[in-house]
């Protein structure tokens, strides 16, 4: 349930540390005991460190230091660190993205620019990363690195064009790259 910025605070939460089984349980049950609703949320493991990303909402009148008292003894627990910084009004979106939305693929040995040179390639023909998943896999001797983007692209861009555009690169960077659209399934 989204609540208006008129009668809630909205607060970006941040949690990092090492992974280990019940954090997002112990997270969640302290939102769910102070009453706030999760508006949006993203975890990952990196290199076994865990990070959380969420949104959320609680009705005024509320704060930031409440929160992150309320999250003080969970984070010494589970060696945390958790950051909380409140949304202003005009930082709140909650509007979906037009255009259509594709998956990018990127497979090659591990070198350094990859990232780089593949996203400022998008970004400066105006596509909106939305997501973006890095790692290397393989062996020791033999690293491959895999990147994987979510994208939105403008209005008139085809799939086709970002397959075009990505070429180049493919070649000087030596390594495989995939473009193919995503269908939004309605429910």
């Amino acid at each position: 349930m989204e609540r208006s910025s008129e009668t809630a605070v909205h607060c970006a939460v941040t949690i990092i540390g090492k992974d280990r089984p019940g954090i997002v349980a112990g997270a969640t049950e302290v939102l769910y005991r102070l009453g706030c609703n999760i508006e949006d949320s993203s975890s990952t493991m990196l290199g076994g460190e865990f990070a959380m990303i969420l949104i959320v909402s609680r009705e005024k009148p509320f704060s930031k230091t409440r929160l992150l008292e309320e999250f003080k003894a969970f984070g010494d627990a589970m060696q945390l660190s958790v950051f909380v910084r409140t949304l202003a009004r005009n930082e709140l979106s909650h509007d979906s993205l037009t255009g259509e939305l594709c998956m990018i693929s990127v497979y090659g040995s591990d070198r350094p620019g990859i990232v780089y040179r593949v996203t400022k390639e998008l970004a400066d023909r105006t596509i909106n990363i939305s997501d973006m998943n890095t790692k290397l896999v393989g062996t020791a001797g033999s690293p491959v690195y895999v990147m994987m983007l979510e994208a939105v692209l403008p209005d008139g861009m085809e799939i086709e064009d970002v397959s075009r555009l990505l070429e180049k690169l493919k070649k000087e960077l030596n390594v495989e790259i995939g473009v193919r659209s995503v269908t939004p399934v309605s429910l």
